[in-house]
């Protein structure tokens, strides 16, 4: 293959444009990956809106990469990495190494990270070049287009319930049952935890107990969501994969005393929380980012062990632009997933 194909847009918010490049040689430290599938994160918008500082155009996003080693740089052969391998590369791009985060082996909060879409070239194509450090083995028994999202939302909801306060049998809620949310209740169900679910509407309750929530509470009901978590004892961790701060604010009275508030989902907006909610009980409100390739891999592991896999929607990538406007509108169910088979 001299030429591969990419999805791109020119200007900021613009429509994407499939176009053909000549395929690059990765450099030291990287590979080239041909790409199977690519997950579409709420997250690209950002890149795509030019919203983020030092985001250039043509700009080519995607950060929920699953394909096959094609050609190793120099010195990536000597970390076990040979061509054929299947890999996926998430949020997490590669880390510099030498930052203060870095040197204290806390890589995905390098000050120098490099994201997919971001600092480089993304996976809505066929091909993509990534550092080595960004890789992570997929199971043989993982789709490419399951693989995917779990690099990203799979990885970020795993990773904020193993690195939470939350204990087997807590009492552990999970707002919002979107991309992250489904997973999220998965995951939290099968780690042992006493597993709420809240979302919007009563007609969501049957899908939150499909997913093998113990409990769901509606957050449109005339019961506030704090007074139903504390009518179940109150939960211990709150994981709000939801993007909406106003909906994040209303769980933390329903927090236990030391109980613990998780913020995965996105928003610009301010959190509507007062010292006081925080103090006399001893609450912890905290950020959580996605996770290294490392984290990657155990996700993966674990999601196979337990049978766990994202809901998605497989569309080729020439119907990149429709897929990226279905998965903005809301209207996937729940990833959608450019394909270049």
């Amino acid at each position: 293959m001299s030429s591969y194909r990419v999805a791109q847009v020119t200007a900021a918010n613009g429509t994407f444009e499939l176009v053909e490049r000549e395929v690059p040689r990765p450099g030291p430290g990287r590979v080239r990956i041909a790409v199977e599938a690519c997950g579409v994160c709420h997250s690209d918008a950002m890149f795509v809106a030019g919203a983020l500082p030092g985001v250039t155009f043509p700009e080519v996003p995607g950060h929920e990469i699953a394909g096959r080693i094609e050609e190793l740089g120099e010195g990536v052969g000597e970390g076990g990495w040979q061509v054929g391998d299947r890999v996926a590369v998430g949020w997490f791009g590669g880390s510099c190494g030498h930052c203060r985060a870095c040197r204290e082996g806390d890589f995905i909060v390098c000050q120098n990270l490099e994201v997919p879409g971001w600092t480089y070239d993304g996976g809505f194509g066929e091909q993509v070049i990534a550092p080595a450090d960004a890789l992570a083995r997929i199971p043989d028994a993982l789709a490419a287009s399951d693989a995917g999202p779990l690099a990203c939302a799979g990885v970020t909801t795993f990773n904020g319930l193993r690195r939470s306060a939350g204990r087997p049998g807590d009492l552990v809620a999970v707002l919002g049952l979107g991309g992250l949310g489904h997973l999220g209740v998965q995951y939290a169900t099968a780690m042992g935890f006493e597993t709420v679910a809240i979302a919007r509407g009563p007609q969501k309750a049957d899908f939150a107990k499909q997913l093998g929530a113990h409990h769901y509470i509606d957050s449109t009901a005339a019961t506030p969501v704090a007074e139903g978590l504390q009518s179940l004892g109150g939960a211990k961790v709150v994981l709000a994969t939801a993007g909406n701060s106003e909906a994040i604010s209303a769980t933390v009275d329903g927090l236990a005393h030391r109980g613990e508030l998780v913020a995965i989902g996105a928003d610009t907006t301010p959190l509507d929380v007062s010292p006081a909610q925080l103090l006399m009980a001893g609450r912890v409100l905290r950020g959580h980012p996605s996770g290294t390739s490392r984290d990657v891999e155990d996700t993966m592991a674990f999601s196979v062990l337990h049978g766990i896999r994202p809901m998605t929607e497989k569309v080729p990538l020439a119907e990149a632009d429709a897929a990226f406007q279905k998965m903005m509108a809301g209207r996937a169910r729940f990833r959608m997933v450019l394909t270049t088979g």
